[in-house]
């Protein structure tokens, strides 16, 4: 008889104390970039997104892709700087153009014997879209007023919720989310994830309401409740380019947490959420 209750996944000693140091570097790394803002902030995550560009890149070239590395990193990281580098919003431009370079290179290497270029350009558009496209909006979010709480709230929000769904999962894991894409996420730590997630923000919220014209407990809350709900599509999207080709992570570039892709999978949908959420009620 089967058993109905599957031993839950538990982190060893030696990965949690890898992943406690890691943090330790890259979290502070982080919030000082978002609390100096300007350029600091801005190179800062082009270089994030960068890092998470090639590893994108890298796990098309390990299972005999050709996707164009360099249109990859350099559209991403045009597409982070360009929505607010100038004075106007350059990134549907940048967009384009690199959408177009891509099949005029593409072409040319199918015309040179590359018998998979059609599928590289998908691949090439995929993750200049993908990372780039989507990671500009975490950009965006700094350079709104009161951008530093509101990127905080976002970003904060969702690592909030995914330590919580890992601590509900670990305690209360029953019933798996997707038993194939990401068998240890559990429905259990899902809705307990959402719950850690809004307890920050509306604590959040309240906090900062006295320093802020924009932020509050209700909308800390709402933001909060957004990202947390839906970042689990981020973080399973992610998880599905890496069961494709049997990686348990995108490189092993941060000890006890895998790749920086790892990290910011699910920063790509809360900076989107919480971009719109707040220019379309708030600002």
């Amino acid at each position: 008889m089967a058993d109905v209750n599957p031993p839950r996944q538990i982190i060893p000693e030696s990965m949690l104390h890898q992943r406690i140091l890691s943090a330790i570097i890259f979290v502070p790394i982080c919030l000082m970039a978002v609390f100096l803002g300007g350029w600091v902030f801005m190179v800062t995550i082009a270089v994030i997104f960068g890092i998470g560009a090639w590893e994108f890149w890298h796990m098309f070239k390990d299972a005999n892709y050709s996707p164009n590395r360099l249109l990859i990193i350099l559209g991403t990281i045009s597409l982070v700087l360009s929505r607010v580098a100038t004075s106007q919003d350059m990134s549907g431009l940048v967009l384009s153009g690199f959408v177009l370079t891509s099949l005029a290179t593409h072409v040319y290497a199918y015309d040179h014997g590359v018998e998979t270029a059609g599928l590289d350009f998908c691949f090439t558009v995929g993750g200049i879209i993908y990372v780039g496209w989507l990671g500009s909006y975490v950009m965006a979010l700094r350079f709104l007023p009161d951008g530093v709480y509101w990127i905080l709230l976002a970003i904060l929000g969702v690592s909030i919720s995914d330590i919580g769904a890992y601590f509900f999962g670990l305690l209360l894991g029953r019933h798996k989310v997707s038993k194939r894409v990401s068998p240890a996420k559990s429905v259990e730590g899902y809705l307990g994830g959402i719950l850690t997630a809004c307890l920050f923000g509306y604590v959040f919220g309240s906090l900062t309401a006295p320093h802020s014209t924009f932020v509050t407990a209700a909308n800390g809350l709402l933001i909060a409740l957004a990202v947390s709900c839906f970042s689990l599509i981020g973080d399973l999207g992610e998880s599905l380019l890496k069961r494709q080709f049997n990686l348990k992570d995108s490189s092993k570039l941060i000890p006890g947490h895998g790749g920086v892709l790892d990290r910011i999978d699910t920063w790509l949908w809360a900076g989107v959420i919480s971009y719109y959420l707040i220019t379309w009620i708030w600002i």
